[in-house]
């Protein structure tokens, strides 16, 4: 006999071609009244060009909840792992993220 579903409870399926992840080393965040859209990018050194390898659209709402989960996981890993160390960034690369026109 099986155990009775939960109201609230979400089954999520996590593709093979996603669960392999894509790495970013840089997050672009941008907003407008209505979402937040934060791109990922790949960089790599002496390549002025790099390309965002994904881009996640928000809610307000989420944009949140989802500050809140990273800094509750980060304290979490922190507390395991010890404090993570940031160097000092620097200047921020000038980006043109002026959409190109295809015909």
């Amino acid at each position: 006999m099986s155990e009775p579903r939960k109201e609230n409870q979400i089954q999520i399926e996590l593709p093979d071609e996603v669960a392999e992840g894509t790495y970013s080393n840089l997050a672009i965040i941008s907003h407008s009244p209505q979402e937040f859209v934060i791109d990922f990018i790949r960089t790599m050194p002496n390549v002025p060009k790099a390309k965002v390898k994904a881009r996640i659209i928000l809610t307000p709402e989420h944009a949140k909840r989802f500050l809140k989960a990273l800094q509750e996981n980060v304290s979490k890993y922190e507390t395991q792992f010890g404090q993570i160390k940031t160097m000092a960034q620097p200047p921020f690369p000038n980006l043109d993220l002026t959409p190109k026109a295809e015909a």
